[in-house]
């Protein structure tokens, strides 16, 4: 089975989602952040604050390229793995890219107490999530699919992906 991508800015509920959806489809799941932090020997935040976004969107695009090799795979992406072309050809090539959204607001709430987002470390960070959606769009709008997260569990997305890919798994190239 080809990889399945999700991505979509931080606080859609892209490893919530992931990991139930992996589960349900007997695949395992990658959080792509996750294996950065592995492979750096220190946090996402931390690579942020040391070494700079470009050092990080670096390592990151190597991370896509190897997980992109792999196959049966749910894969949460990182909120721009994205906003590198190259990265969004890989996914597209080699599995089903779905983009999770959610109004700014709800990933507002989702995220308030998460200390972990370099991005969201700002004096307004619901303007922040405004820019980064509106600077992202294109990209996230290259998805295979879109489900808006805002007003559905875990398990109502989860499901929902599921029934999208038994519907469209011949259209899926």
């Amino acid at each position: 089975m080809k990889n399945i991508y999700l991505i979509g800015l931080m606080g859609t509920g892209k490893t919530a989602v992931g990991q139930l959806l992996a589960q349900k489809l007997g695949l395992d799941f990658v959080d792509l952040d996750d294996v950065i932090e592995q492979k750096e020997g220190t946090s996402i935040s931390l690579i942020f604050q040391q070494k700079g976004e470009p050092y990080f969107r670096k390592v990151e695009k190597e991370a896509v390229r190897e997980i992109s090799q792999k196959s049966d795979l749910v894969v949460g992406c990182g909120g721009g793995a994205v906003i590198n072309q190259e990265n969004l050809d890989h996914l597209k090539k080699t599995g089903t890219v779905i983009c999770l959204e959610a109004r700014p607001e709800v990933i507002l709430n989702r995220t308030k107490e998460a200390r972990h987002r370099p991005l969201l470390n700002v004096e307004d960070p619901e303007k922040k999530i405004e820019e980064l959606l509106s600077q992202r769009a294109p990209f996230y709008a290259q998805a295979h699919f879109t489900i808006d997260t805002s007003r559905l569990s875990v398990e109502e997305v989860a499901q929902r992906i599921i029934d999208l890919l038994e519907k469209n798994s011949e259209k899926v190239s």
